[in-house]
């Protein structure tokens, strides 16, 4: 049975990570931004029943749930914690998702080394995560998830720390976009 451990704040003020007593992925982030994204996705679906529920992200033993600006974490949490208890983590579809092949792009490759070695594990402790979309050229494009995906440190602070690093560690030309 699904059991919330404990619920940490994140630095965005609409969203929550509630950390789980089991893990729900092995590998990999599963990110909805609105209702309409979850459909395939049986845990992330139920999740967004809740009312006042806008988004939802998950990952090894956690879920960021972030909340309508007019809701309360009190019409959420309550119900949230009743469904962890009827849920069964065996109906979450298995990881399928798309990866680069990184052997192609050696930059690729480094990039999120760096990122998984300095930068993932410090969103993931805040409820968030960070998806690598592509390089073209000296541009990377990123994606933030979960809490990061709308707070606005991540668009100013957190962006510029990215950039910073891999412009110190890779190639000072480097120029890191959020999409």
């Amino acid at each position: 049975m699904l059991t919330v451990e404990d619920v940490d704040l994140t630095p965005n003020p609409h969203a929550l990570k509630f950390i789980l007593n089991e893990r729900l992925l092995k590998a990999g982030t599963r990110q909805f931004p609105e209702k309409e994204s979850a459909q395939d996705d049986p845990f992330a679906k139920s999740i967004f029943e809740i009312n006042g529920v806008v988004s939802v992200f998950y990952m090894d033993k956690f879920v960021t749930i972030e909340k309508a600006k007019d809701a309360t974490w009190g019409q959420i949490q309550r119900p949230f914690v009743e469904f962890l208890k009827s849920f069964d983590v065996t109906h979450i579809p298995e990881e399928n998702e798309v990866t680069i092949n990184e052997n192609e792009d050696e930059l690729l490759k480094k990039i999120n080394e760096i990122l998984n070695q300095r930068v993932r594990p410090y969103l993931a402790s805040d409820g968030g995560g960070l998806q690598v979309l592509g390089v073209e050229g000296n541009k990377v494009m990123i994606r933030y998830q979960g809490a990061c995906g709308s707070c606005p440190s991540s668009i100013s602070g957190t962006l510029a720390a990215i950039e910073g690093l891999l412009k110190r560690d890779l190639n000072p030309a480097l120029e890191v976009v959020a999409a």
